[in-house]
């Protein structure tokens, strides 16, 4: 399968068959889909809680405004944005000493790095950072023949405290479902290219 074939193939899916697991392989694939996805300044600002156990899942489906996709999937993933890694001195220490630059660029890129990071809204910067892991992790799975749906709907302070989060540091970005479609597909919807670009000559 095309990687265009896959996210044309790909829709949010609502009921998943119960009966069908993904194997630790695939499981493992999507999580690389997400680790190798491209990040701002590269800090990665995510982290994965894989959750497969069905009492955890019914559980989380009272908390995600019970959602039949959270307990039909075989894997559920939830997206959390690292918020206190991307202002930890040694962190983004780390993460820019890699690039193998000398001591003086290195420097200088953590401060233009430190400039920016001062005018965002981390919380919103870092939950953004966490949708391209998810969009990827959701082609990817698509490619390998796994269906998906991401999923926004949830109690976002319950979910929280039942994950034990220390919400100064991480909080959920996005959950997604993954397994196989209990339904055929529905015909994609999406508006036409013309309404949607604007082409500068």
């Amino acid at each position: 399968m095309s990687c265009f074939e896959a996210i044309n193939g790909r829709y949010a899916c609502k009921l998943f068959d119960p009966k069908w697991r993904l194997s630790k392989e695939q499981v493992e694939n999507i999580l690389e889909y997400g680790r190798l996805s491209p990040s701002s300044f590269g800090m990665e600002p995510w982290r994965f809680v894989v959750v497969e156990d069905q009492k955890h899942k019914e559980a989380l489906r009272q908390l995600c405004w019970n959602q039949p996709q959270i307990t039909t999937c075989s894997h559920l993933v939830i997206l959390l944005a690292d918020k206190a890694a991307v202002q930890d001195p040694e962190y983004i220490e780390a993460m820019f000493g890699r690039r193998g630059l000398n001591q003086e660029a290195t420097a200088a890129y953590i401060e233009r790095y430190k400039e920016f990071l001062a005018k965002q809204d981390i919380s919103c910067w870092v939950q953004k950072q966490c949708y391209i892991a998810a969009a990827n992790m959701m082609t990817g799975a698509s490619e390998d023949g796994i269906d998906s749906c991401p999923i926004e709907g949830f109690e976002k302070e319950k979910l929280e405290r039942y994950l034990g989060l220390d919400t100064s540091k991480q909080e959920v970005a996005l959950l997604i479902a993954f397994g196989k479609c209990a339904k055929k597909a529905p015909k994609k919807r999406r508006l036409p290219l013309q309404k949607l670009v604007v082409r500068w000559f």
